[in-house]
């Protein structure tokens, strides 16, 4: 009898033991906040009403800034999709990150399907440091960084969980005939199609814009698989990366959408002249789309909300660079990067600076504005301080004193840009002054463009002749800051001199 009240006592004592182990640990995962980052695609900094869009509604994503900070001095690291996310992931500014360019593999058909440059085995990416943080990683959306069979699967970069587009050029079709879940192909209800065939202008009737038309929508069902990773991580601390391809072209979005607006821009169709698919009402279409991605955001928020998690949540919300120029988009009617200079594949202002809103009800003050100069490589130091993971190789600068107005904030010397494509790019900021160069591959020693951004944030002023001492500072900058790229097709600068 002995025997079994001290077993019976052990036991008791064990179990004991066992749950308050188990409430500690669930106690220290409530303290991990939730990290949700949405990441739009070609959207432009004026194309939301957070920043002044007149003519696209985007309801929720104004609540996001009337609850959150804005900012107003973000920069994506790239003017186009892959580096932008590579940069994104990888903390690392153009001149030193691995990808520079958008470079298609495979062509695109699905036979043909093949991906980007991959990242390369042994890359540490944000979601590497939120996996020894022990968190649970997901990415849903466009990754566009290599394949399910290589080195750049998202599953071998830090995530737990994908769902999406593989490959981009894949996604400039919105209804495809499958999209991957963790290295699977998962099939869509949609039939095979290149969306690049224009329509005849001369014999087009309104039922031949119905072939870009499907069943499956990709953007709904990544809307379904983003709430449910969150239902299913609700109740330990997760990291979800949410790039969508809104407002991506092609234009294709759900009809009832499109009513919305199609009575409203005097609207002329886009046969596809400039590429990807026709639409009867293109201006309608592309409101459309940021009113759709809008409204996604607004379900994610209500689930955190209804989960229970709101107040340990943040929400961060950015773009990979500015405004597409093709494919029935128009910039000029929806002024979709103010008077900034440039668009997407230009390391102007209007290529690549892009909106950036943070939420975290109670952490983040509300409807406050910061004109602190920030860049998408920051996020790796900037989430990695908030979660208590040291990051030192990167050349981003944490800008969680900002957030949360608690510290003392640094400051970057300078942001550099490297772009190999459009003739050849390069860009450093430096606090009000912007140094620009343009078609390096033909003219490696083309001169310095430069604008005072606090007089001429248009970039319309060149005033380089009346700064000698500035231009040097910033060809110091590149002899540092440009690292030999892995493919001649990205090596666009003139540095034979040795590095410090």
């Amino acid at each position: 009898m002995r025997y079994i009240s001290i077993r019976y006592i052990f036991l008791l004592g064990s179990a004991l033991v066992n749950l308050l182990c188990h409430h500690v640990i669930a106690q220290g995962n409530k303290l991990k906040p939730n990290i949700i980052l949405i990441y739009a695609d070609d959207l432009g900094i004026m194309e939301i009403e957070p920043y002044g869009q007149e003519k696209i509604r985007t309801p929720h994503l104004t609540r996001l800034a009337k609850e959150g900070m804005r900012f107003t001095n973000h920069y994506t690291g790239s003017p186009v999709c892959a580096p932008a996310r590579g940069m994104l992931m990888t903390g690392k500014h153009s001149g030193q990150t691995y990808i520079r360019g958008n470079y298609a593999l495979g062509g695109n058909t699905d036979s043909l399907e093949a991906g980007q440059m991959p990242l390369p085995e042994g890359t540490f990416t944000i979601a590497h440091m939120f996996q020894r943080m022990g968190y649970k990683t997901g990415a849903i959306g466009k990754w566009g960084l290599g394949m399910h069979n290589g080195s750049g699967s998202p599953n071998r970069q830090g995530f737990d969980y994908f769902f999406g587009y593989l490959d981009q050029r894949q996604a400039h079709n919105y209804y495809p005939s499958h999209l991957w879940e963790n290295d699977q192909r998962y099939s869509l209800n949609n039939l095979e199609k290149i969306v690049h065939q224009p329509l005849d202008s001369t014999a087009v009737q309104d039922k031949d814009f119905d072939f870009f038309k499907g069943n499956d929508y990709a953007p709904e069902l990544m809307t379904e698989k983003a709430l449910g990773f969150i239902n299913e991580n609700k109740d330990e601390p997760f990291f979800l990366y949410l790039p969508y391809t809104i407002p991506h072209v092609s234009l294709q979005v759900p009809d009832k959408y499109v009513e919305k607006y199609q009575d409203k821009f005097n609207d002329t169709p886009y046969y596809g002249q400039d590429g990807y698919a026709a639409h009867r009402y293109p201006r309608a279409a592309y409101a459309a789309m940021i009113t759709y991605l809008d409204e996604q955001i607004g379900k994610v928020m209500e689930e955190v909300k209804e989960l229970g998690l709101d107040d340990n949540t943040l929400i961060l919300f950015s773009s990979d660079n500015g405004t597409a120029f093709n494919g029935g988009v128009d910039y000029a009617f929806f002024n979709s990067v103010g008077n900034y200079r440039g668009l997407k594949m230009d390391v102007f202002e209007g290529g690549i600076r892009v909106p950036f809103i943070a939420r975290w009800p109670d952490k983040i003050a509300a409807s406050t504005v910061s004109d602190h100069v920030s860049a998408q490589y920051d996020l790796l130091a900037t989430l990695g301080e908030l979660v208590g993971y040291s990051i030192t190789n990167t050349n981003g600068i944490s800008f969680l004193p900002t957030l949360l107005q608690r510290g003392k904030q640094k400051e970057h010397e300078f942001l550099y840009f490297e772009y190999p494509e459009k003739g050849g790019q390069l860009a450093v900021r430096m606090q009000q002054w912007k140094g620009v160069k343009l078609n390096l591959k033909k003219d490696p020693h083309a001169r310095w463009m430069l604008f005072n951004l606090h007089e001429d944030p248009y970039e319309e002023h060149d005033v380089a002749i009346k700064h000698p001492d500035i231009l040097m500072r910033l060809d110091e900058i590149v002899k540092w800051e440009h690292w030999p790229a892995h493919i001649v097709e990205w090596e666009i600068i003139d540095n034979k001199s040795d590095r410090r």
